[in-house]
């Protein structure tokens, strides 16, 4: 993508209960009403696919990660995600990312599946897994949870994958704009409240050509056909699906590459207009994004 290189760095596929339970309003009914979104992000029963990675793009000589998945060895609530023993680390070093040579890491938000790799194991204390990397999020994103009474669970994250990185000095909370805030040439920081507050995602640009990093502001393709379609853990959830419709408005027809943080291969793809509401155009293997 111009100077730019995606690669997608796979972590696990999510089982099969997480869509029925992350997207209640996406039943069989709708998935069935929609039917481009088969074979690729649902099955013939209409079960969803979703998937945990992270994408690792060069720019301009940095490496950078965008989210860090769910991490291994964490002890975690949701059954799916507790004690994960998976080859994500390898897969990044064969990617060129070996956690040493990782310049920054940005959190789109701050939920359990998206800032486990920020830290690993060692010696029986949790430490960062990129130790020469700065921690990017949006300062309105940690003054939310610093702020709010948070469960035992989601404590127990910020004391393995978060409170560790900070503790290290290696935590930046941003400022952004609402027209969105440059952190790097051709890597800018656009605000997509809704999911939680702060949450933010990922504009890429170069030589012209655009992609945007969608975080959790779209879990699934089924929302671009149903917009109006909103997550079960999503803190305000008319926002998020104001959010959601404006996105895909600002992309619909339009050249600019949407990169899906939770949605299985292919992963990224166009935006069109379908009918009243919209669909994903998915990129050829390697014309556009090459996978890790």
């Amino acid at each position: 993508m111009g100077h730019h290189t995606v690669r997608r760095i796979d972590e696990t596929a999510l089982p099969a209960a997480t869509g029925p339970w992350l997207l209640p309003g996406a039943t069989a009914d709708v998935v069935d009403r929609t039917a481009w979104l088969r074979p690729d992000f649902a099955d013939e029963e209409g079960v969803l696919r979703l998937a945990s990675h992270s994408f690792a793009v060069e720019v301009d000589g940095l490496r950078v990660l965008v989210d860090t998945g769910i991490g291994n060895g964490k002890q975690r609530a949701n059954p799916a995600w507790h004690n994960l023993d998976s080859d994500y680390e390898e897969r990044l070093t064969a990617a060129g990312f070996a956690p040493e040579a990782v310049d920054l890491v940005i959190l789109t938000h701050l939920h359990t599946d998206h800032v486990g790799w920020n830290t690993r194991s060692a010696g029986g204390s949790w430490v960062p897994t990129f130790p020469n990397a700065r921690y990017v999020t949006s300062r309105t994103e940690w003054n939310y949870w610093a702020g709010v009474e948070m469960e035992e669970a989601r404590q127990q994250m910020f004391r393995d994958s978060v409170h560790p990185v900070r503790d290290a000095g290696l935590f930046d909370l941003v400022d952004v704009a609402d027209a969105g805030t440059d952190i790097a040439p051709g890597l800018r920081l656009l605000p997509v409240p809704g999911h939680t507050p702060g949450q933010v995602a990922v504009e890429l640009s170069s030589e012209g050509e655009k992609a945007l990093i969608t975080g959790d502001s779209i879990h699934h393709p089924v929302q671009m056909g149903h917009p109006e379609l909103g997550s079960c853990v999503d803190i305000a959830p008319e926002l998020a699906a104001r959010t959601r419709h404006r996105i895909l408005d600002s992309l619909a027809g339009t050249s600019t590459l949407l990169l899906g943080s939770h949605f299985p291969p292919p992963t990224a793809g166009h935006v069109r207009h379908e009918g009243g509401a919209y669909r994903l155009a998915p990129t050829a293997p390697g014309s556009a994004v090459v996978r890790g």
